[in-house]
């Protein structure tokens, strides 16, 4: 089976939370066992931001949210799951005799991923009686955003293990990479150590402050690092050479006295409290919860431009965040839309979030057209222009846009939109679209707007296929006999009548 049906989560902190959040929202049960009297106050706000991000991240529809259950023991929390996800603290005897609790009662075909972001999973995976299905997901926080898991097998994980886990993380929106050898803190931890334990040179050694060293990440090499990674960036640093005139260039560099790497700074009481003060002066203003939608909005805006890179192929992150939208489309159950000859389709329902407003609390001007544009998609896959018909080469391009706005949609407004097909033919295809206030039904903006059939391989526009225009007619018909929406035909500085 390539997907998850039932997922358990033991331990519901940061990132256990964060886990719960990514399989629910993926329409997966979960079942949760943490002792902890305030685990469902914790997992209650990680899952309230993880469905705000969503709401930013995504407008494909989303299946059901799944069933989140707290159990009264481990053991009935495992007892149907088919991924079990540990994340209690990292004690290597806590955790190893909660694995081993896992083992024992868990079905013998469960998965079992540890959270773990340091230990040997040949040290966790000692007393269980199924050793082979125990393997390390190490994930980032947040889990329900950031896609990656490090997949690290023990002395007596299965191979064919991990590639059924990386296989199952690919629904949810997430890349499972598969480590070849178990190491202390595997790949990502051992890459952010060596940058944490200079960073914590540069402050003892009062080269910067900590505001000064994010900056300095943030506004350089992090934005690099977040679409392209360490060496493929390195590669076109090289020029037209390529890495092997980046090694020869700067290869002598690592020779230099330049870190302090190989020696480790003294976390001592001063130094602790140094870069706690220069913390909370940099962000302490800021409750947690606060901070983590701030870095979520980031986040979803960083894959947002990431998706649209590539000439709309998408890049990293972006990429992958494509792939779980087709994914998403294409198990939606068929949304229901009614033809109807008094009124417009009812296309799209959604919600002004945060990531779509400027500082006045408003919908930026891009979020209107965006929000036309995902209204145009749901009318083509309306008529059977989907993901397969535009893979297979074929697609309506809207080739002109005319858009008013008449009111201002706002942060958390219900909105819908609708729309009239105003006519067709074999190559084009006319309509004009609303945006509605979901409480009052009132018109906050509309467009009308021309497609065009083509063939996108062949660069030019074509006749659509029976099927396509067979779809149409119904609508276009049953649409005829509605009043000419007020406003069409307009253009920028016409003048009222």
């Amino acid at each position: 089976m390539t997907s998850i049906h039932k997922a358990a989560c033991i331990g519901g902190g940061v990132i256990g939370g964060a886990w719960v959040a990514r399989f629910a929202l993926a329409g997966i049960d979960v079942n949760i066992f943490d002792p902890h009297p305030d685990a469902e106050r914790i997992i209650g706000e990680v899952m309230a931001n993880a469905e705000r991000a969503y709401g930013m991240l995504t407008m494909a529809p989303l299946p059901a949210k799944g069933k989140v259950t707290f159990c009264k023991s481990l053991e009935e929390a495992v007892q149907d799951a088919d991924w079990i996800q540990e994340s209690v603290p990292e004690r290597l005897e806590l955790k190893r005799g909660v694995l081993t609790q896992i083992d024992a009662a868990a079905r013998p075909d469960a998965l079992i991923g540890s959270s773990t972001s340091g230990l040997m999973p040949t040290d966790l995976q000692r007393d269980m009686k199924h050793p082979e299905r125990l393997f390390v997901a190490h994930p980032y926080n947040p889990v329900y955003l950031l896609p990656l898991a490090e997949l690290v097998g023990g002395q007596k994980t299965s191979r064919a293990v991990l590639e059924d886990a990386k296989a199952k993380l690919a629904p949810i929106g997430m890349k499972g990479v598969i480590i070849n050898k178990e190491i202390e803190a595997f790949v990502g931890d051992r890459l952010l150590e060596a940058v944490w334990r200079e960073g914590l040179w540069l402050i003892k050694d009062d080269i910067c402050d900590t505001e000064t060293l994010d900056d300095v990440i943030r506004y350089s090499f992090g934005m690099r690092w977040a679409q392209m990674g360490m060496f493929e960036t390195y590669r076109i640093a090289g020029g037209e050479a390529g890495m092997r005139h980046f090694l020869a260039q700067f290869g002598p560099c690592l020779a230099w006295p330049w870190t302090k790497l190989t020696d480790v700074v003294d976390l001592d009481d001063a130094l602790v409290e140094k870069i706690a003060g220069q913390s909370d002066a940099q962000s302490g203003a800021r409750g947690i919860r606060e901070l983590e939608r701030i870095r979520d909005e980031n986040l979803v805006g960083i894959m947002h431009a990431l998706k649209a890179s590539d000439e709309g192929r998408g890049w990293g992150a972006g990429k992958l965040l494509a792939e779980f939208e087709e994914h998403l489309w294409a198990n939606a159950a068929p949304g229901k839309v009614e033809i109807s000859t008094t009124e417009p389709l009812r296309l799209v329902e959604t919600k002004v979030n945060a990531a779509w407003v400027d500082y006045n609390g408003h919908m930026t001007e891009h979020r209107y057209l965006q929000l036309f544009g995902d209204t145009s998609d749901a009318m083509l896959r309306l008529i059977g222009v989907d993901f397969d018909y535009v893979e297979a080469g074929h697609s309506y391009y809207t080739v002109e846009t005319h858009i008013r706005h008449l009111g201002e949609g706002k942060l958390g407004q219900a909105l819908y939109t609708t729309m009239q097909i105003l006519g067709y033919d074999r190559k084009r295809l006319h309509y004009f679209s609303r945006i509605h206030d979901a409480a009052t039904g009132a018109v906050i903006a509309t467009a009308e707007q021309m497609s065009l059939h083509v063939d996108a391989k062949a660069g030019k526009s074509a006749d659509a296929p029976a099927e396509v225009l067979a779809k149409i007619k119904p609508i276009a018909e049953a649409h005829a006999g509605l009043p000419a929406p007020e406003g069409v035909g307009r253009s920028v500085g016409q003048k009222h009548k």
